[in-house]
């Protein structure tokens, strides 16, 4: 059940900055403005649930949102984090399935919610658009087609460091070399794959080899090339 705060603003429910719209007509353009509806989520706020038949999907104008999947023991497997500019349950309403993931909001956000008919709408009368959803797609395919692959051939310590300098290259840095998103050692344990006892002891070898400094939950890279080599990248 989402948690509604004050209004949006017009600036935070524009759909002007998303690549996926670039191409739009005028007419295609206004239709999709119409159509939206948007709204703003308090953090904790799950947006929707693994298993939940979906009527459209989110495009997020602010804030981060983790999207993951629930193991049978209950345990987390975070698939990504979509921040601005990004599009979330698009996958499992274009193949007309249940929700195949659960998204929780980690920073308050903004969501515009673009229902299903509009989404087939743009697919059937706009081959830009179709083809940018499919690259959309492909992109989502070679990732867990990587994550696949490193959870088989590296070990946990290359996973981490790789998982760091993903979160780098999607939240970028501070003037401090700082990672700008706060995560909790269980949810690093969640997109490594292992347990969070792991993720503080390896952790604390990174900040020792002087890779890394700890600032609560902030993450401070101090040797990035240092962090590539651990990581095998």
């Amino acid at each position: 059940m989402r948690t509604m705060l004050k209004r949006p603003t017009e600036e935070e429910t524009d759909l002007g900055g998303f690549q996926l719209f670039k191409k739009l007509t005028d007419e295609e353009l206004n239709r999709l403005n119409f159509e939206k509806s948007c709204s703003a989520y308090r953090k904790g706020t799950i947006v929707y649930r693994e298993g939940s038949r979906l009527t459209g999907f989110y495009c997020v104008t602010k804030g981060i949102v983790k999207v993951f999947k629930t193991g049978i023991d209950g345990k987390e497997q975070i698939i990504r984090f979509a921040k601005k500019g990004e599009i979330i349950a698009y996958r499992s309403l274009l193949s007309q399935e249940l929700a195949c993931t659960t998204a929780k909001v980690i920073e308050e956000a903004v969501l515009c919610h673009v229902p299903y008919q509009t989404l087939l709408f743009l697919i059937q009368n706009n081959w830009q658009f179709s083809h940018h959803m499919l690259q959309i797609v492909c992109r989502e395919l070679r990732e867990a087609n990587d994550y696949i692959t490193d959870i088989a051939q590296k070990s946990v310590r290359e996973r981490l460091a790789e998982v760091l300098l993903l979160l780098r290259e999607s939240f970028e840095l501070d003037h401090q070399n700082t990672l700008q998103i706060s995560l909790t050692r269980e949810e690093l344990a969640n997109m490594v794959g292992t347990a969070t006892e792991s993720v503080i002891r390896l952790l604390s070898e990174f900040r020792q080899d002087n890779l890394i400094e700890l600032q609560g939950r902030k993450i401070k890279f101090l040797n990035i090339p240092g962090l590539r080599k651990v990581a095998g990248i």
